[in-house]
């Protein structure tokens, strides 16, 4: 049997009403009144507290294939959220339970219980596992440590180095022994939270210069690792500042995300061959094994202090779009979060 919190028939959700051109407007998304399906067999029903907004939902939005399906036009987007169970008929979820799930962009969502995970808001605010120990987390972590092969002494460039992933990656460096992290932000507050506030060794704004030019007088021995985040003038600077058998983990490109024509670059890709570099792309989901390895490192750090997150959180779910889009455009430092 089930039991029940209050569920209302309807709740809103978000649903993609227009593909966007280039950058995304707000006339792209619209915010519609839906009803909420009470849970059958196996199935929970949840009120969201926070959704998160993420760069990669921008290529979802494109009517191409990739690692994930496209948004349906017409239909409710989705990704990560946290809220508590308010009807439960799945053994082992009870209603007032904290649980991180799939299916954001909404109020109120009903779905499987397999697909849903506890979290414990004790440990860490509820916002928390959207993104420090959430995917932006792991992503830092497993690319860092695992797909960029991270080793004590490297030195380490990380581009959008003030969001969700690239504020980790830098801390995850620096307390794994790194030589020097490096870091590019989209304004000078960001670069003077890189250093002062996550223990960046140099950092500097991308829009102030070349990256190349920058980059050489913040790394000027070069750079080992390089996180990429960015794409386009980021990654040509980067090739041509790694050392030999440097290595690269691809995880963004939110430079181009919005762009209507090729992108421009990297025009030094032959680099790669005399420098025997290694460029491999990362996608999160891959590297599962890493999970508790994962929260029990990261959650040492946190309760001792040793690493910090930061959020930018937007009030209320009618504005999740413009969180979306302010996103896509450097409005936040650390994980962006909406505050249904």
């Amino acid at each position: 049997m089930a039991a029940e919190q209050d569920v209302p028939a309807t709740g809103r959700e978000w649903h993609l009403a227009a593909r966007p051109q280039g950058w995304p407007v707000p006339a792209d998304f619209a915010l519609v009144e839906a009803p909420v399906r009470r849970p059958g067999p196996g199935e929970i029903t949840v009120r969201n507290a926070y959704l998160s907004v993420d760069p990669y939902m921008r290529g979802r939005m494109n009517d191409v294939k990739s690692y994930v399906a496209p948004y349906a036009l017409g239909g409710p987007m989705d990704g990560g959220a946290v809220g508590y169970v308010v009807a439960s008929e799945a053994e082992g979820f009870a209603v007032g339970d904290a649980v991180l799930h799939g299916l954001g962009w909404r109020e109120y969502a009903t779905l499987g219980a397999a697909h849903a995970v506890k979290v414990d808001p004790e440990l860490a605010p509820l916002s928390a596992y959207l993104g420090v120990l959430g995917m932006p987390g792991m992503t830092a972590y497993a690319g860092l440590l695992e797909v960029a092969s991270f080793k004590e002494g490297d030195t380490v460039f990380v581009s959008g180095a003030a969001g969700a992933v690239g504020s980790l990656v830098g801390q995850i460096a620096r307390l794994k022994g790194a030589k020097r992290v490096v870091g590019s932000a989209g304004s000078a507050a960001k670069v003077a939270t890189l250093v002062e506030q996550y223990g960046f060794d140099a950092a500097f704004d991308y829009k102030a210069g070349p990256v190349a030019e920058q980059l050489a007088e913040a790394a000027p021995e070069g750079i080992d690792v390089y996180f990429d985040n960015v794409g386009g003038e980021h990654l040509e600077a980067a090739i041509g500042a790694l050392n030999v058998h440097g290595r690269v983990t691809l995880c963004g490109a939110i430079a181009q995300y919005n762009d209507t024509s090729a992108p421009a670059g990297p025009r030094n890709l032959a680099l790669a061959i005399g420098k025997r570099l290694r460029l491999q792309g990362m996608i999160v989901g891959d590297h599962a094994a890493l999970r508790e390895q994962f929260f029990a490192e990261v959650g040492g750090w946190l309760r001792s202090g040793e690493l910090r997150f930061d959020e930018t959180v937007v009030e209320g779910v009618e504005n999740t779009a413009e969180a979306f889009i302010g996103l896509l455009r450097g409005a936040n430092t650390g994980k962006m979060v909406v505050k249904v």
